[in-house]
């Protein structure tokens, strides 16, 4: 090999080892993590809307949920191990479509569908549930995006970040916190800095957040297929 064509060869090795991780992306891979972290929150909050979905652990029980969330509510599916619901919020109106089983544990009320009792009659029906009943405090959490992304979104512990992966075929940056036993963030590198993958800490669960800023169609229900169990019915009596 003459000493030319080695010439040649160092130099397109060199420039291979010199290229740069972070070209074309939107740079905040070059960050410093607690920057990251900090850009990821503000994105996050411009976005008017994002899609949910994975499992969380909450007051001891563990959730699947699939929420799309809005600025003024949200509408989706939660399950435990017991039972599976939808969820919808339009502005401080929660709804809650259940079966009778739901009801039955939550209220004590009997699950028959043919006895007449107030679980009888909600089920198939969104329930408008008053706002100073356990369920909506409860449940309400699940349909606030401000208030359950900042909640997920604050890792716990010294932050570190370097870590470079995809999350759908998206490029990220994954922050740490206290080397992942606090938490790891997934962020892109691509567009606006979006989280896209947040895996909580002490094993609470693991979410996945897509769809930021695509409509949510947000709508009360037809008012046929509401019950209002403040007024129009008791529960448990």
């Amino acid at each position: 090999m003459t000493a030319a064509v080695c010439a040649v060869l160092a130099g397109a090795l060199a420039g291979c080892a010199a290229e740069d991780p972070d070209a074309g992306t939107n740079g905040v891979g070059k960050l410093p993590a607690d920057q990251i972290q900090t850009k990821a929150q503000t994105a996050a909050r411009g976005a008017g809307t994002v899609r949910l979905a994975g499992n969380l652990v909450s007051q001891g029980r563990t959730y699947k949920l699939d929420m799309r969330l809005g600025q003024n509510g949200a509408q989706g599916q939660l399950s435990t191990n017991a039972a599976t619901f939808q969820l919808l919020r339009v502005g401080d109106a929660l709804y809650l479509k259940a079966d009778a089983g739901f009801w039955e544990r939550e209220k004590g009320a009997a699950p028959s569908k043919n006895d007449g009792t107030a679980a009888s009659k909600l089920i198939g029906k969104y329930v408008k549930v008053p706002a100073s009943d356990p369920v909506y405090k409860r449940f309400s959490g699940f349909t606030d995006k401000s208030t359950l992304l900042s909640s997920l979104l604050g890792l716990h512990g010294k932050l570190t970040a370097g870590e470079r992966g995809a999350v759908d075929g998206t490029r990220t940056i994954r922050i740490a916190a206290a080397q992942g036993s606090g938490g790891t963030l997934d962020v892109s590198l691509e567009g606006k800095p979006y989280p896209l993958r947040l895996r909580r800490a002490g094993g609470a669960g693991e979410v996945r957040l897509t769809d930021w800023g695509k409509p949510v169609d947000l709508r009360a229900p037809a008012a046929d297929q509401v019950i209002d169990y403040g007024k129009s019915i008791s529960i448990g009596d």
